[in-house]
């Protein structure tokens, strides 16, 4: 008995504790989990229709982007920075508009708070708050229309929490991004979001 719409360029938060299925629910969305029963639209198209996501495969590939709580199991430990920030323009085959592919990730990694220097390093070599921030570098550097964040901040400690929690607040509303927030948090979701549904 979950219904709910997202309006475009707005940041939806939805709260709920440990177990309620909020994540669950947000999965279902993103198609990571495929419901029994239900009806999920996006631009129209019935997600849950294996079908239609046949057929539209790269237009829900490249305009939606999720971003997991563990940026640690999220990120190829092989890989630089670099490398990671740009992969998925090479794999939707999108040329880099500043001339380059490390031109372009020096470029998306200021836009969320690194500098250059951790370009060639690898995951390892970061801290929390650099492996979210390269995490979040990624997910939008195709420029996707929704990015759905199912609870980005818990790993980190209170301090680096409530700073990433504000830069990305401005950052996505500058963007005008539409943003689905998944978080166990209601004070984190009613500063994030415009609206706020509650599970339980």
């Amino acid at each position: 008995d979950v219904s709910f719409q997202i309006r475009r360029g707005e940041i939806f938060g939805l709260v709920g504790e440990s177990g309620s299925g909020k994540s669950t629910v947000a999965r279902c969305a993103m198609n990571i989990y495929r419901p029994q029963s239900s009806k999920i639209l996006y631009r129209g198209l019935d997600t849950g229709d294996r079908v239609v996501v046949r057929r539209n495969r790269e237009l829900l590939r490249t305009t939606r982007q999720i971003i997991f709580q563990d940026s640690a199991s999220s990120l190829n430990q092989r890989m630089k920075v670099v490398d990671i920030v740009t992969e998925p323009m090479k794999l939707a085959h999108r040329k880099p508009e500043r001339g380059n592919f490390r031109a372009e990730a020096e470029y998306q990694l200021q836009y969320v708070g690194l500098d250059a220097a951790c370009l060639d390093k690898y995951p390892s070599e970061l801290s929390a708050g650099q492996r979210q921030r390269t995490v979040l570098a990624a997910a939008l550097v195709t420029k996707p229309e929704i990015l759905l964040l199912d609870e980005p901040l818990c790993s980190l400690d209170i301090g680096l929490r409530v700073e990433m929690r504000t830069q990305m607040a401005m950052l996505f509303r500058r963007l005008g991004i539409t943003v689905f927030y998944v978080t166990h948090d209601p004070a984190e979701a009613f500063f994030m979001a415009d609206r706020v549904v509650i599970m339980k």
